[in-house]
């Protein structure tokens, strides 16, 4: 590790530990098993306080990217299993990203559909009124880990031939000036049925992670009705909660 801290940067040193771990756990050594060096020995390096080397160790161990076992050491993580958190709200795309998990499209499909009833409700209009519906199935070489079907809004202005690829809110407000801000969601969990057992390749009446997604924009009008069906297996949501203060 060669990496040093610059004292004079504007960038907290925390900051700058959590690009230093970031840039470490890609190497090969470390994302092939090796232990990453501990927080005493990397704050001795750094000439930085443990607390600050732990302040950004707890970030990307709260992001699920790396490990830590009390009395054995710090690893990254097995990428395999994919871990979200609920305390913070991106795309998918960009979330994924953020953690350098590189997300495959394993098919995307869209069509003009009529609104389920929820759907309708949702978006508070008829249910002859047809909707962009678009399928997406993602997941990483090793094979498929969810399958979300998203309907939009007709106010958006979608036409259905959009590059759907590219993260799904930078294109509603680059191309079509439609800002989200606000998610409200429902999580449970499920058995898989036949159909959705067939595209996340399990069995059918395994578990798997049921989420519904309302999305709105500022105003609080309703832009997007999402759901997802997650492999079980292979990912996980991670809650983070602050106790109020008194």
């Amino acid at each position: 590790m060669t990496s040093k801290i610059d004292h004079h940067s504007a960038i907290p040193l925390h900051a700058q530990v959590e690009q230093i771990l970031r840039d470490l756990i890609h190497e090969p050594d470390y994302s092939g098993g090796k232990f990453l060096p501990n927080e005493v020995d990397l704050a001795k390096r750094l000439g930085i306080s443990r607390n600050t080397v732990r302040q950004a160790t707890n970030k990307l161990v709260h992001e699920g990217l790396i490990v830590r076992k009390k009395g054995i050491g710090t690893k990254v993580a097995d990428m395999k299993t994919v871990t979200t958190r609920l305390d913070s709200w991106l795309s998918f795309t960009q979330e994924m990203n953020e953690k350098g998990i590189l997300f495959q499209n394993i098919d995307i499909s869209v069509e003009w559909v009529e609104p389920p009833d929820e759907v309708a409700e949702f978006f508070n209009i008829s249910k002859e009124k047809l909707v962009l519906k678009m399928d997406r199935l993602r997941g990483m070489e090793e094979g498929p880990i969810v399958y979300f079907t998203s309907y939009f809004h007709p106010r958006i202005g979608l036409k259905g031939t959009e590059d759907f690829s590219k993260p799904l809110y930078h294109t509603l407000e680059e191309d079509y000036h439609t800002v989200v801000s606000l998610s409200k969601e429902e999580i449970r969990a499920m058995v898989a049925d036949k159909p959705i057992a067939k595209k996340l390749k399990i069995n059918s009446g395994d578990p798997i992670l049921f989420r519904k997604r309302f999305v709105y924009d500022p105003g609080k009008r309703p832009v997007e009705f999402n759901v997802g069906y997650y492999n079980a297996e292979r990912f996980t949501y991670s809650i983070e909660i602050e106790r109020a203060k008194k």
